[in-house]
């Protein structure tokens, strides 16, 4: 029986040893088959903007830089988190606390710069629909840039200054050896909550609201001027494509950041201290992550640019000397 018990600990030496984690193994290959998929996809996808942007220069605006800056921060989250969690599903956490707080410190700069970016980029398609004329010299490339680094030089403090104490003293979270636990207190899980949910959502609705709005009365101006009936049918079918679009956009963004970040932020809501375990395939942490995934299908898939550089690149004409200059919008 201690040879079985043995088996089963991380430190088979140790009493202060963890439980290696298991799972019934048709229940774990389904769990691995799954995440993997995500990973992999939201590598994929990300990759696919980044590439995209970076190689044809029609598409070096402002806009895209944001998009840019977006698809790299969840590109990130599929090539260096979500594989974290896929090997420890089953295995105990044998590369130490320091580590172990990196890699949180890492996870909260990566989810609170995607987040920005998001914000950026809703404060950019305001400016463009609701002050045209201003946009060129209001959003400027170097402006684009600035907002971009700022934006990572924040998620950078902020991450760190969120888990200090845990920098302080690695490992306080962990219960016994083998385990890699970040439990974050109420009012630091409050603060967190605002910074990086309450508020970008806020933000988000309101500003696409403004949108919505200014856009369906751009168009109706628009029909007012077309006297022909043929026209003002046409020209209603014009204001319902526009407010539909609006509409769907909007509820598009809304509801997959909310669907993606509740159960996460759910501990908080409810007044206790949020833990995070990188040692199990936890629920709310890969729902978390997996708007990364579904961030380049909103913001990308959306143009037609994308879907137009995705073909030359998938066909290797990315390859041919000049393709940087290819007609892409």
């Amino acid at each position: 029986m201690e040879t079985l018990e043995g088996a089963e600990l991380c430190f088979p030496q140790l009493n202060s040893s963890c439980k290696k984690p298991t799972k019934p193994h048709a229940e774990a290959m389904l769990i691995y088959v799954l995440l993997s998929s995500i990973s992999v996809i939201t590598v994929a996808l990300n990759l696919l903007v980044i590439i995209s942007i970076s190689h044809f220069r029609q598409l070096h605006t402002p806009t895209n830089l944001l998009l840019l800056s977006l698809a790299s921060s969840d590109l990130l989250v599929g090539l260096l988190l979500m594989p974290v969690e896929i090997i420890y599903i089953e295995a105990c956490w044998f590369l130490g606390d320091i580590l172990c707080i990196l890699y949180y410190i890492i996870d909260y700069i990566i989810a609170s710069a995607s987040v920005a970016n998001m914000v950026l980029i809703t404060i950019d398609r305001f400016i463009a629909i609701c002050n045209p004329l201003h946009y060129p010299t209001r959003v400027t490339k170097t402006k684009a840039q600035i907002c971009v680094c700022l934006c990572w030089i924040c998620s950078v403090f902020y991450g760190i200054s969120l888990l200090y104490d845990h920098l302080e003293k690695p490992g306080r979270s962990n219960s016994c050896l083998g385990e890699c636990v970040v439990v974050i207190n109420h009012i630091a899980g409050v603060v967190d909550l605002f910074v990086t949910f309450i508020i970008p959502i806020l933000v988000i609705i309101v500003l696409y609201t403004r949108v919505f709005v200014v856009a369906v009365s751009q168009a109706r101006a628009m029909r007012s001027h077309i006297a022909a009936v043929a026209a003002q049918r046409s020209g209603t079918v014009t204001v319902k494509k526009k407010e539909l679009k609006a509409a769907r956009t909007l509820g598009i963004v809304v509801v997959v950041f909310l669907f993606c970040f509740c159960p996460y932020y759910y501990p908080t809501l409810a007044g206790e201290d949020t833990e995070v375990d990188a040692s199990s395939a936890s629920f709310e942490i890969w729902l978390a992550h997996f708007n990364s995934c579904l961030n380049p299908v909103i913001y990308a898939f959306f143009y037609p640019w994308f879907r137009k550089s995705i073909k030359i690149i998938l066909t290797l004409q990315i390859l041919k000397p000049g393709s940087c200059d290819v007609k892409i919008l």
